[in-house]
């Protein structure tokens, strides 16, 4: 059943001014809001590592941010903006960025009325000729309400991953008000990024440094990836009264089988850094409860969670009370809730059988109140838009106490979204 969800319930108050609009000097030296079963303390993110439980599994997203911005032209001078969402052609990420001569990708278009059937140029106002070289064009393919496919073509030998990061701007967050600046190409980007192809930077990252990376594993903390590519779908606003009315926005990601095993037999808590890691994570219950009831792997739906996963199975049932001898035996089929294990088994097993090394699906699982976490205990996060999906997020993972936590963080100077300060969440209910 899908939630009865008011946005109006998730606002709060948040003036510009509280907004992040530069990364601190030192990643590490952002403020650090550290709340458990009610209580909220407040610290430095350098002093995270001494928060966490020894022994405990810390999950990062490894996804690297691709300089997806390109700016054209036509020939009347109209300038069209040009934002890569997701590969159309190859659909395959590291195949589109391979690609040489040619690829398309579905795009955010701005300024796209004024775009017709004509090829673009890219705008070089420096006259690099490096970028000259390359000669980058843009052709529409096709469009629909909110994006279209656009054709790149250039005539340097370069793969298209070099493309962008000659041609292409790092796409900074729409709230921010400003262009990218130099000091991006760096900042908006994890110290560990690596699988390139995200919009949009997994921000809870953004504070750790290699001090900071290096003292939680002396605490005895597992540290491992996983990959989900963050879509510009991550800026869109709810834009209707209930949370029925929106869409979520598809993200690709990948969890290695080894990282599967170490889920499933782990022993101490589960940190997961950012709502990225987060639905990733979450997302693996109903990937492996579709596999055991559709036989292999898919997508997992955005209403997934507020829907039973049942499976059946013939149980043996002896007639006959005491001593009496058995008259009779039949199989009787019942159902049970697919539990977090069998779950996270079945894909294990399926990946296992088919050789493969990695889940690799997509997810629009939506995270409201009233959903059940099965595998995520700690959550390190920054703080996040007034009536957005990831404060959703929050107020599921640590209930109605999310009003206490940004009151304390407005009333404490924290500052707010991708450059602002972190906390460290303890999921409500967890001892």
């Amino acid at each position: 059943m899908i939630p009865e969800i008011h946005m109006e319930d998730y606002r709060y108050p948040l003036t510009d001014d509280r907004i992040a609009k530069y990364p601190l000097e030192q990643r590490d030296a952002s403020k650090l809001l550290y709340y458990h079963k009610g209580e909220i303390l407040e610290d430095v993110f350098r002093s995270l590592p001494s928060f966490l439980p020894e022994g405990s599994l810390m999950i990062f997203n490894e996804t690297r941010v691709v300089p997806a911005r390109l700016h054209f032209q036509r020939e009347t001078g109209a300038q069209i903006e040009i934002f890569c969402l997701e590969p159309a052609d190859p659909t395959d990420y590291n195949l589109n960025f391979a690609a040489v001569g040619t690829c398309a990708w579905k795009c955010v278009i701005g300024n796209a009325k004024r775009w017709k059937n004509d090829i673009l140029t890219l705008l070089n106002p420096e006259n690099d000729p490096v970028v000259s070289a390359m000669n980058l064009r843009a052709e529409l393919l096709g469009r629909d309400e909110r994006t279209g496919t656009v054709r790149f073509t250039w005539d340097s030998p370069d793969p298209f991953s070099r493309v962008l990061e000659i041609c292409g701007t790092i796409p900074i967050p729409p709230y921010l008000n400003r262009e990218s600046e130099a000091i991006d190409s760096e900042r908006y980007q994890t110290l560990y990024a690596r699988i390139r192809g995200s919009v949009a930077a997994p921000t809870a990252g953004l504070h750790f440094t290699d001090a900071v990376l290096e003292d939680i594993r002396a605490r005895n903390v597992d540290i491992r990836k996983v990959c989900l590519h963050v879509g510009a779908g991550t800026f869109l606003p709810v834009k209707s009264s209930e949370i029925a009315g929106h869409t979520m926005h598809r993200e690709p990601f990948s969890v290695s089988l080894e990282l599967l095993k170490a889920i499933r037999h782990r022993q101490g808590r589960l940190i997961a850094v950012g709502t990225t890691s987060v639905r990733t994570l979450e997302s693996l219950y109903y990937a492996g409860a579709r596999i055991l009831r559709d036989g292999e792997p898919s997508d997992v739906a955005q209403w997934d969670p507020y829907e039973p996963f049942v499976i059946s199975s013939e149980v043996e049932t002896r007639v006959g009370k005491g001593t009496e001898p058995t008259r009779d035996v039949t199989n009787v089929t019942k159902s049970h809730e697919i539990s977090t294990d069998e779950a996270l088994d079945a894909i294990i097993s399926y990946l296992e059988s088919h050789g493969a090394s990695e889940l690799r699906i997509g997810t629009r699982i939506i995270i409201v109140p009233g959903f059940r976490f099965r595998l995520v205990d700690y959550m390190v996060t920054n703080f996040h838009q007034s009536e957005s999906t990831l404060l959703l997020l929050i107020a599921a993972f640590v209930g109605d106490d999310w009003h206490r936590i940004y009151d304390y963080a407005l009333s404490h100077q924290f500052r707010f979204l991708s450059y602002g300060d972190s906390s460290l969440l303890v999921r409500a209910g967890l001892e």
